[in-house]
């Protein structure tokens, strides 16, 4: 009964399956542009459209190391400008703007639309999957504490994300943060730090590697505490509708039926 209810909707709000949950709900289009000017991608994670996302996350620390866009900043942060304009190549410096560009466009106008899809969806109110199972994994709603996702996610990046069964972009997050915290070296600055070698830490790092890592760090923090108070919504919301559905009308019913008696 619940497959040709799903069948026949022509919008939900969300989707559990065996990788995550996948679910509409209003957002800010100023804020999603804003984590797309982050880092491209990012503001597309946020609206759940993980393929693009992960794209043009790939994209961004592609391009961007190879145009010298992050060690350029760090020279012109610096005061050291000259160095800035020579570290710049221009080769790749010029395919770099349009996709930036793009990015944050495509995710403003894609969270507009989708804000609209999700008030028709809410009107529909159809019902979806709440429970799946399967020989690899099993997932289904449940209320996590918001806080436990955040404090996982400040350990390491990926782990929030895992706590509320977001499978594949907790281990890309987790991939990339390895990436970045490899080729910038910044764990063996920090070792040098502890002990005392503070000349060593700041020439072992790799600048143009160290700046994707505030960017990885706080969205990774800010993904799994938006998603967990979500999905605790979605759990509240699904709870209130099963019971309207198959409780409430029978009640009332029944009360009908003694007042007409």
């Amino acid at each position: 009964m619940m497959q040709v209810e799903l069948k026949k909707s022509r919008r939900r709000v969300a989707d559990v399956s065996i990788l995550g949950t996948t679910q509409l709900h209003l957002r800010n289009p100023y804020v999603i542009a804003w984590w797309s000017a982050t880092v491209p991608g990012f503001g597309h994670l946020l609206l759940s459209k993980y393929l693009r996302g992960y794209v043009l996350i790939l994209w961004e620390m592609v391009i961007n190391t190879q145009a010298k866009i992050n060690l350029s900043m760090v020279y012109a942060f610096t005061g050291r400008f000259e160095m800035s304009k020579d570290a710049l190549d221009l080769r790749w410096m010029l395919l770099y703007a349009p996709v930036y560009i793009f990015a944050i466009y495509d995710s403003y106008r894609t969270t507009v639309d989708l804000n609209k899809i999700y008030i028709l969806a809410e009107r529909e109110k159809a019902e979806y999957t709440t429970f799946q199972i399967s020989p690899l994994e099993i997932n289904y709603l449940d209320k996590r504490t918001p806080w436990v996702a955040v404090i996982w996610s400040v350990v390491m990046p990926g782990m929030g994300q895992l706590y509320i069964h977001r499978i594949v972009t907790a281990f890309y997050l987790l991939g990339v943060w390895i990436l970045i915290c490899y080729q910038s070296h910044v764990l063996e600055a920090i070792h040098y730090t502890l002990m005392g070698d503070f000349t060593k830490a700041t020439t072992v790092v790799k600048a143009e590697w160290f700046l994707f890592i505030p960017s990885v760090y706080f969205f990774a923090i800010y993904d799994a505490y938006t998603n967990t108070v979500e999905n605790n919504k979605l759990f509240d919301k699904e709870q209130s509708q099963f019971l309207k559905s198959h409780y409430q009308m029978q009640k009332a019913k029944k009360i009908l039926k003694e007042m007409r008696v």
